[in-house]
């Protein structure tokens, strides 16, 4: 490289002594020779500070309490210099390389405000699960689908302060919301390599809050485009009534869940004709099923 540009990264973390090492140790051993990293703890009680504070030196270990890990994550990044930011969470890791590689992209893309790669999913013990179904930069999409895979993205400083960082009004689907506020003012280039490991176990926000996830989802949805679409709507009707998390447990579509959808629908849109549309592509039971496999994912 010409130069290196400062990377910063930021970890939130609370209560997360299980995996934060293997989270720290994953951003240390880049091979990238300019990074600064900042760990945000917002008051741990299990042991996760003091095994931060081994690698102090390498880190800036920042405690103290906070409203959520977007408010950790913005107060994070006010502390940072960096050209160039990132955060990762308390239980993913970068894959070895990665931030050398989105860096090398994006002095090779002067004009992308971010970049973005594959990633896997990962379960507790770090085995594999899948791939993270990342797709190409789309913003129209992203009124559908959170296509972006949080760990395995890092932007530039000035596009995050432009897009106004993160809401800390939302505590489940605030990557999802700067995705789509991103998306109005600069592109994001996706990088045909695996960055990061997205770690999916049964304490995370995402599976162990499901209904504050639809909810806060369907609402952030509405906000933005004024539509909740059938697809989330839909995943919201299944889980009410079998509460299953949807990705261990895989949605399981039916005649009565498919019929509450509609309820949902109605609850989260003024644009009720639009949905009903939607709703009604799939009104048999066989075309139901098929609407909901192309529409209805994993979680993000």
């Amino acid at each position: 490289m010409p130069e290196y540009p400062l990377v910063s990264i930021v970890t939130p973390v609370l209560n997360m002594a299980k995996y934060v090492e293997e989270t720290v140790l994953s951003v240390l051993a880049q091979d990238y020779p300019r990074t600064e990293y900042i760990v945000m703890d917002g008051g741990s009680t299990d042991g996760t500070l003091e095994i931060v504070r081994r690698y102090e030196g390498r880190l800036r270990c920042e405690p103290g309490p906070d409203e959520g890990a977007s408010d950790a994550i913005n107060r994070g990044f006010r502390l940072s210099s960096g050209s160039i930011f990132a955060w990762l969470n308390a239980d993913d890791t970068y894959a070895p390389g990665a931030v050398r590689t989105a860096v090398e992209h994006l002095l090779a893309h002067p004009e992308a405000g971010g970049v973005y790669g594959e990633a896997n999913w990962i379960g507790a013990d770090g085995g594999a699960l899948g791939r993270y179904p990342v797709r190409p930069f789309d913003p129209e999409l992203l009124s559908r689908e959170c296509f972006i895979c949080q760990p395995a993205s890092l932007l530039r400083r000035d596009v995050f302060e432009q897009a106004g960082h993160l809401d800390p009004a939302l505590h489940y689907t605030f990557d999802y919301d700067l995705w789509i506020r991103l998306s109005r003012i600069a592109r994001l280039e996706k990088i045909d390599a695996v960055l990061a490991n997205s770690r999916m176990h049964r304490e995370t926000k995402t599976l162990g809050s499901r209904k504050e996830v639809f909810r806060e989802t369907l609402g952030m949805l509405r906000r933005h485009y004024g539509y909740a679409p059938f697809s989330w709507a839909c995943a919201y009707a299944c889980f009410l009534v079998d509460k299953r998390d949807q990705f261990f447990e895989p949605l399981r579509p039916s005649v009565p869940k498919y019929a509450l959808s509609l309820l949902v629908g109605w609850r989260y849109n003024s644009q009720r004709l639009r949905f009903f549309k939607e709703w009604a592509a799939g009104l048999t039971l066989p075309a139901a099923v098929r609407h909901l496999k192309r529409t209805v994912g994993r979680p993000d």
